[in-house]
This record gives structure tokens, C-alpha cells and sequence, in this order.
């Protein structure tokens, strides 16, 4: 009777020690981040009349870990097209610049250092349109799209990070160009290498 009393006990405070461990690990993982990723981009259709050619953007993010694998991300983006021949003129520059904000989850591949994640959040984007001499001659104004994401966390030491991925940007407004309103409609697919600091 004491023998499977002291055993009881002895499991007990196994348990509440590997909880507590188990606690502090999670606390001792950082919650927020700063990322900057960058890389090239293929337009998904063509833009209006405009046969996009292969782009090129960056984007600059901060993170917030609310929950053990879930989190936020806010930042600002930049992403440049060119067109030889357009509604706009040739050789005019179709950049897409703004705000994106989501949610994102990662998660370890077993007992793997590296994890994936996926990420969906909202664009508050618009499209400048310069001309070949590289002066703004349109601007749709800013308004809502969406983003979805994933890709590696490759973690380096010292809580950096590479975060190769890929990302689908869509955004659709209205441009007013003379008595005509277009509607502009820009989906591309990224390839972007990134690198995230943790604290």
C-alpha cells in the first residue's frame, strides 16, 4: 500500500515537472519576429492588354506568436512589372506597393528542426503605372486583396532563420483613365528567399 502510495506520488511529480518543463520551453521561445524576403515574380494573366514580364519585389514583415504553432503578421510590399506594350503606353513599369496582415501557422516536421508554415492575410495594395522616362502617369488608388503563402523555416542558430517560399498576391481596382474605367487586375505567383530574426 505505502510502495504504490510512493509510486503514485513519484509519478505525480514526474508529471508536474515535465508540464513545467514543457512550460518554460514554451516561454523561452520567442514570440516576436522581423522578416525580409525577396525574389522574383510571374504574373498568372494578363494584365488588361498587358503582357506582364517576369517581376521582381520585397517585403518587409513583423511577426506576433499568439498561441504555440499560430501567429499574426503585418508589414508593407513592393512588387514591379514591366510591359512592352500596353493601355499605358510602351515600355511602362506596373508597381504594386502596400500593407499585408494575416494569420499564419507554423509547425515542425517531427522532431526536424526545420517547420513549415502557411500564411493568409488580407493586401490594402495599389498600382502605379510609370511611363519609359519613369514618371508616375496612373495611380488606381488603394483597396483590398488577398495574400496566401508558405514555405520552409530554416533555422540558422542564434534565432535567425531562412524562410525560402512561395506567395500568391491578387488585387483587383478600378483605374479611371480618361471617359474609360479599366479594371485592373493583377495576380502573380512569387518564388521569395527570406531571413527572419527572432527576439
Amino acid at each position: 500500500m505505502i510502495s504504490t502510495m510512493k509510486t503514485k506520488g513519484l509519478l505525480l511529480i514526474a508529471i508536474f515537472a515535465l508540464f513545467s518543463i514543457n512550460s518554460i520551453a514554451q516561454e523561452s521561445e520567442k514570440r516576436f519576429g522581423v522578416e525580409l524576403n525577396g525574389g522574383v515574380s510571374f504574373a498568372t494573366s494578363d494584365l488588361n492588354d498587358a503582357d506582364l514580364k517576369t517581376g521582381f519585389g520585397l517585403e518587409g514583415l513583423l511577426h506576433y506568436r499568439f498561441m504555440p504553432h499560430t501567429g499574426v503578421y503585418a508589414g508593407w510590399g513592393y512588387n514591379k512589372f514591366s510591359a512592352e506594350n500596353s493601355f499605358a503606353g510602351n515600355n511602362a513599369d506596373f508597381e504594386e506597393t502596400g500593407y499585408v496582415f494575416g494569420l499564419q501557422f507554423k509547425h515542425e516536421f517531427g522532431a526536424s528542426p526545420l517547420a513549415y508554415y502557411l500564411r493568409a492575410g488580407a493586401l490594402y495594395n495599389h498600382i502605379e503605372i510609370e511611363n519609359n522616362e519613369g514618371d508616375i502617369i496612373e495611380d488606381t488608388g488603394h483597396g483590398f486583396g488577398f495574400q496566401l503563402a508558405g514555405g520552409i523555416d530554416i533555422p540558422l542558430g542564434s534565432n535567425w532563420s531562412l524562410t525560402p517560399g512561395v506567395k500568391f498576391n491578387s488585387l483587383s481596382r478600378d483605374l479611371d483613365a480618361g471617359t474609360n474605367t479599366l479594371d485592373i487586375k493583377l495576380n502573380y505567383l512569387s518564388v521569395r528567399i527570406g531571413i527572419l530574426k527572432k527576439f
